[in-house]
């Protein structure tokens, strides 16, 4: 693992780690952590030795938002300097949201402002029970325009709109209840419910659970027509006689284990 950073990055077992680690700031982000996480997604994006990624940040918060000497200088930003600003978190969100490999969640302590947004881009998020959540934009006279469109799909328009606009602090039981979070447990059973969700991505085909990813962002929305079922026969017909999907067939077939298969080190 690197050190001496604002934002840690590890491979192991096929599981890449992104943590935030600037506890004494509560893992406030800048536009040099945004920038390391981009760089990071990149990273593990062309590793081919990744198979999924876990979101996370070490202390007491998961991320408190915006750190205050970044918005301190975006007072003196011009409209355009902040839209060139803004795009960068725009951006970073939007590539951890579209990686290409599962990624997941590891929350503790609180979320708020642009925290909700880096777990709802997530494919899976786990929560502390004591955790908190506020979309705390308003609070300050801002929006929070650069996560809503994450927000809005974990959450839904009507709920996210509530929240934006009280700025209400809610429970990790309330966030399992709106979607924002799959599993909220004891914070001392985070780690072992990350490695629960692992173990069951690492037995799976790699290129089926990347695909199926990508199915389901293109589903999304979608009317049921001719085109559409013309498009899902299409690829499971491509995955049936690829590589992998071979190797599935035959291997269930033979009652043997698939060739990806790979158990997490308990």
């Amino acid at each position: 693992m690197e050190q001496d950073s604002v934002v840690l990055y590890n491979v192991e077992n096929g599981v890449a780690t992104i943590t935030l680690n600037r506890p004494e700031k509560h893992n406030a982000f800048d536009d040099n952590v945004i920038a390391n996480i981009t760089d990071l997604l990149d990273r593990a994006k062309n590793d081919s030795d990744v198979r999924a990624l876990v979101l996370r940040s070490n202390g007491k918060t998961f991320c408190a938002g915006a750190d205050l000497n970044w918005m301190q200088r975006m007072v003196n930003y011009s409209e355009a300097e902040n839209q060139a600003d803004a795009m960068k978190l725009a951006t970073m969100l939007n590539n951890l949201y579209q990686f290409p490999k599962p990624t997941i969640a590891r929350v503790q302590g609180a979320a708020f402002g642009g925290a909700v947004g880096l777990i709802a881009c997530c494919d899976i998020a786990v929560a502390s029970k004591l955790s908190k959540f506020c979309l705390s934009e308003a609070k300050i006279g801002l929006i929070p325009a650069t996560i809503s469109p994450f927000v809005i799909q974990a959450m839904g328009e009507r709920t996210a709109r509530r929240y934006a606009m009280t700025s209400e602090v809610f429970s990790s039981r309330r966030a399992r209840r709106l979607g924002l979070i799959q599993e909220s447990v004891n914070e001392e059973e985070l780690d072992e419910t990350v490695s629960h969700f692992v173990s069951s991505l690492l037995k799976n085909g790699p290129e089926a659970v990347s695909q199926t990813k990508a199915l389901f962002h293109d589903m999304k929305g979608q009317s049921i027509n001719h085109d559409l079922l013309t498009d899902t026969s299409q690829r499971i017909a491509k995955v049936r006689v690829s590589a992998e999907g071979q190797e599935g067939l035959n291997a269930f077939l033979g009652k043997r284990a698939p060739s990806w298969k790979q158990e997490t080190p308990q």
